[in-house]
This record gives structure tokens, sequence and C-alpha cells, in this order.
């Protein structure tokens, strides 16, 4: 994929830590939405993509008990339905704000839980439904209501280049493939292979990942600025910073990764009626992490030294940014990767915040 360095980033924190609660894509058509997402589900060793379609009925989505089997048998025999499917995988739902609230609100649920539960006649059944929820939409066909948006963890709006230079390559590589998809693929194996080792290191280093009372307070302090509704946008937030320092391989969450993790989730949480535009002041988003630095500094008990702005970056951090980088070859925009601008250790009280197992 040439450029979508914020989608590209978003679809990898969801499979780093699926309980960030997926990403929904706002973008014009032609803007490779759905390109990017299959894509993306090549990367996850073989795991399922599965597609909701719209005109889907509510047994389709969650599955069905067969009750009549109870006479017969002693039990319902369940059959499962598209989210049982996309377990260990992605759920794409294209067109997702045409999709019936009802639906919405239920894929959301198994995507926050990673559980899918059904219940008929009052028989119950549950079956594991762990997957990363991508939903892409065009907002010239109409906006999700607030409250849905709300539930996605994580959202992205692209739109076509306006870079000359982009524009060329994007040009040259879709003809490069169609011209032969095998050599095109092959082309770009190895650099597949390595994005996919990173992801599945950075799964496995996840469970290690600390977030100290200063990243939280500094995340709350953030959240509170922006005057979001309730408190997921904080647990969205502490949840995609520790996946982003996975992603770095690091075991503490920098202020970069908190920042990055602001950036993907607090767009869509600021709007305050249906006709408000998503978005975000970058402006502001840098005078409230000053303002929350200065209010909660570090604690003598947090371990790490918090590195200043002229401290050499480590040989894997790439970019200067706060955005972590793919591999150089997939995009003429230089990939970003979090700054190394804040740190963590131990919580002052108590055991440390852990970044799995932590549910709303």
């Amino acid at each position: 994929m040439v450029g979508q360095d914020q989608l590209r980033l978003a679809l990898i924190l969801n499979a780093v830590s699926p309980r960030i609660g997926g990403v929904v894509v706002r973008g014009e058509k032609g803007t490779a939405k759905t390109t990017t997402v299959r894509a993306f589900a090549a990367l996850l060793g073989g795991a399922p993509l599965v597609n909701l379609p719209i005109g889907a009925t509510e047994d389709r989505v969650v599955g069905s008990l067969d009750v009549e089997t109870v006479l017969t048998t002693g039990r319902a025999e369940y059959h499962p339905g598209l989210l049982a499917q996309a377990d260990g995988g992605v759920l794409y739902v294209d067109e997702v704000n045409l999709l019936a609230d009802h639906l919405v609100d239920t894929l959301l649920d198994a995507a926050a839980t990673g559980r899918v539960t059904i219940e008929r006649d009052g028989i119950s059944h549950s079956s594991p439904a762990d997957f990363v929820l991508v939903g892409t939409m065009n907002p010239e066909e109409g906006e999700l209501r607030p409250q849905l948006l709300d539930r996605f963890g994580l959202a992205v709006d692209v739109s076509a280049s306006r870079d000359v230079e982009i524009r060329t390559e994007i040009i040259r590589r879709r003809l490069s493939y169609e011209a032969d998809p095998v050599a095109f693929a092959t082309a770009w194996a190895a650099e597949d292979a390595d994005l996919s080792a990173r992801i599945e290191r950075a799964r496995k280093l996840l469970p290690d990942v600390e977030l100290s009372d200063t990243n939280l307070a500094r995340i709350a302090h953030i959240c509170a600025s922006f005057d979001v509704d309730g408190m997921r946008a904080d647990l969205v937030i502490a949840r995609a910073a520790a996946a982003c320092a996975a992603y770095r391989g690091d075991t503490a969450v920098t202020d970069g990764d908190i920042r990055t993790a602001a950036q993907l989730a607090l767009p869509h949480r600021r709007r305050r009626d249906p006709f408000d535009e998503p978005g975000l002041d970058e402006d502001k988003l840098d005078e409230t992490m000053d303002e929350a630095r200065d209010q909660h500094p570090e604690q003598p008990e947090d371990n790490a030294r918090e590195p200043e702005d002229n401290d050499p970056e480590p040989e894997d951090r790439g970019a200067e940014d706060n955005t972590p980088q793919d591999p150089p070859e997939q995009s003429e925009e230089p990939s970003e990767k979090p700054d190394a601008d804040g740190k963590a250790g131990r919580a002052e009280q108590g055991a440390p915040f852990r970044s799995a197992g932590t549910e709303a």
C-alpha cells in the first residue's frame, strides 16, 4: 500500500490488541479502503477474513440454536454465525453506516468482549469471537449515530493524496499488479513476512507492557481536557498506547505512545451532535500533552528515565515522529513512530496496571 499510514497503524494496533475495539474507516470512494483491509488480513498468518453483508439476518450474524434437537437428544445444536467464524481473524463490514443499528450493537459487543452469546427459549450458548473489527463507510452515504461511532475503538479518515509523486506510484504499482499478480506478490513477500512477524512478537510482548500511574493520569487529563463523554476513550487510549509500545518492542509506555493513541481514539468522540464533523486539533493536543506533563510529573518510583529531545534513537525506532514505522518500501510517505518522550515504570501504589485482560 502507498500512503494511508494512519490506517495501516490503526489496523496493526488492533491486531496486536483486539480489545481496543476495532477501527472505523471513513473515506471517499476509490481510496483503497477494502483493498487495505484484505491485504491486512493476509498478514495475520492465514487468519480468516469474514465479510459481513449489509443484508445479513441476526441469526446469520450471531448464529442459531436448533431447539428441536432438545426433544430427541436432550441438547440444543449450535450453528455458528459470522461472528464465531471470524474468531482469530478479521470481521469486515463494508458500508457499516448502512447496517441495522441492532446488528452494529451486536458485533461491537462481540468485539469488546471477545465472545458471542446467543439465547433462545431459555437456552444460552457462548462461543469465542476474538477478531479485529473493521468497518468502512463513505460519509456521503450517511453517518453512524454518535452512540455507535463511539463504540469503535479507533477511527481513521482516508482521502486520496494530492501529491503527484504518490499518485504516480499508486498507478505504477496497480498496473504492475494487474500485469503479473504472482510476480508482484512475490516481490513483496519478504516485507510482508517481516511485518507479520513483528505483529506476532508484539502480541506476545503485550502482557508484559506496564502503564504507570503517571501514564494513566496523563491519559485521563487528555480525555478530560477534550471533554469526551464517558470513560471509553480513556480505556481505548490506554490499550492502544500499550499496543503501540509492544509494537515498538518495548514494555514501557511513553508519552509518544499516548499521543499516537489519542490521535486515533479521540477524533470521532468529539462530536456533540450528528451534524458535527469528526476531527482533532493537533495544536490543542500538543498543548494538552504539555499540560499533562506539567500537572502529572514522573513519580520517583517510576524506574525509566524520560529521554531528552536529543537522545539517540534505538536503531529499530525508524522515523523521528510518533507513529510506528512500516518497511520504507511500502509507502512513499514516511511512516512515523511514537516518540520516546515519556516513560513508565511500576505504579506508585500496589501492582502495576497491565495492558492485557482489562475490560471497560
